[in-house]
Parts: structure tokens; sequence; C-alpha cells
């Protein structure tokens, strides 16, 4: 058996996440459908973040152990060969018997990107959320600095956790130009976490409600003080370190 790392991108639009589902098209599910079909063996591939539906990845990474005879270059590009165009595996390469794509990560880091102006570009419609109407940035700066700590992100789930407790590295608003950029890096995040911090700082910016709402989501872990949860297509999953 033989220990494989991948890093991999996809264009998360027409799939229903990464999780392998019986009854949806899943990255999972068609990274797993290529290998078989290269290799004739059934392989699991663990990803490090399990993106949800219309969350696109920049470099995910992911693993799998098998018994494959074929060399690294061939398989790599075979994979390619038979992956449908919107997943594109940029590299691939042994790991140790131990690694584990989602285990052995320190933080994941992603990105989620706001078009802040009258149109929106056909070319970005899939991957930004467009807002054109105005927004408080300095107030969402603010807001954006108290996310970063450690603690229970019950109130920004739609799921409840039985480990809520995450430690959020970093958690920064930039605008350039007509775009803005939120980033987001943690050790790991609770299902729709992301995009429903990235919803409250909306709100925030659009002054229906202070940036101290943060501090009162924290304290009472109510989902209802939060904002919406944003739309998936700004969402993407930029890095895993290791």
């Amino acid at each position: 058996m033989k220990s494989y790392r991948i890093a991999l991108s996809y264009d998360g639009t027409d799939f229903r996440g990464w999780q392998r589902q019986p009854d949806g098209r899943t990255v999972q599910g068609v990274v797993e459908a290529a290998i078989h079909k290269i290799t004739q063996k059934r392989v699991t591939v663990h990803g490090a973040g399990r993106t949800d539906a219309g969350v696109h990845a920049l470099a995910q990474v992911a693993g799998f152990r098998g018994a494959i005879r074929m060399a690294d270059a061939d398989l790599f590009r075979a994979l390619n060969a038979v992956l449908p165009e919107d997943v594109r595996i940029l590299s691939l390469e042994r790991a140790a018997p131990d690694f584990h794509a989602r285990k052995s990560a320190r933080s994941k880091v992603y990105r989620y990107r706001i078009v802040h102006a009258p149109q929106i570009s056909p070319f970005d419609r899939r991957y930004a959320l467009h807002h054109p109407w105005p927004l408080n940035l300095r107030a969402m700066r603010e807001a954006a600095r108290l996310v970063a700590r450690t603690g229970d992100f019950t109130g920004f789930s739609s799921n409840r956790d039985r480990t809520p407790i995450r430690t959020v590295r970093r958690s920064e608003l930039r605008k350039t130009g007509g775009e803005i950029v939120y980033t987001i890096e943690a050790e790991g995040f609770l299902r729709y976490m992301v995009r429903a911090i990235v919803g409250t700082l909306i709100e925030v910016g659009r002054g229906k409600c202070p940036p101290e709402r943060v501090e009162e989501i924290f304290a009472r872990r109510d989902r209802s003080l939060a904002g919406p949860t944003a739309p998936a297509r700004g969402l993407c999953l930029v890095r895993v370190d290791y």
C-alpha cells in the first residue's frame, strides 16, 4: 500500500460539495471515480476541508492509500486526462503512511470575495457576491478583527457541534478597487461558519447592527443574532498548511 498526497483546484458551482453523496455530484466522488477508472482500485480520498455545495477551492489538499503500480508521474497525467474540466490535480506526491489530509492540517485559509460596484462582470458572477449598495468598511473591519480568537463559534454555525471551540488566527477585510476580500485562517471550521461570519459583516456594513454585535454573538451563542448565511459562490479554500 502506498500513501499519496494531492493538491487540487476546482470550480464548486456544479458540485454538491466535497463529501461523497449517493445522489449528487461531489468532488470526492469524481476524484475517487477517476482513480478507479485508471487503476481499477477503489480508494477513499480524504480532503483537508469538506467544502459545501457551490464553494470553490484554489488549493485543496487530499490524501488516499492504494496498491497502485503506476509511476507517480503517469498517475498524475492520467488523472487529469479523465477528470472533468472543473477539477484539476495540481500536484501528486508520496506521503508518509500516517498522513491524513484533514487531521494532519495545522490551518486552513478561506477567502470570500464581494464585488462592491454597480455591476459585476459576467466572468466574476460564479465566484463572487455582488453587493452594489453602500457599506461601512471601517465598521466591517472592526467587526472582522473581533472574530480572531479561540472561542465557541456556535452562534456562527447552522449545525450543533459537540466541539464548537475553534481558534481563528486571522480575520481581516480589505478593499482593492471595486472588490472587498475577507480572509480567515483557522485550525478548523464549523459548517457554514465562514459564510455566517461574512453575512454578519455585511449586516454591520449596512448599518443593521454595530461591530460589537460580534461579541454578543459569542457571549450568547445564538445563531439568530448573526447575519444570514452568505451565498456559497463567493467562498474559496485558498490554502492548507501542514
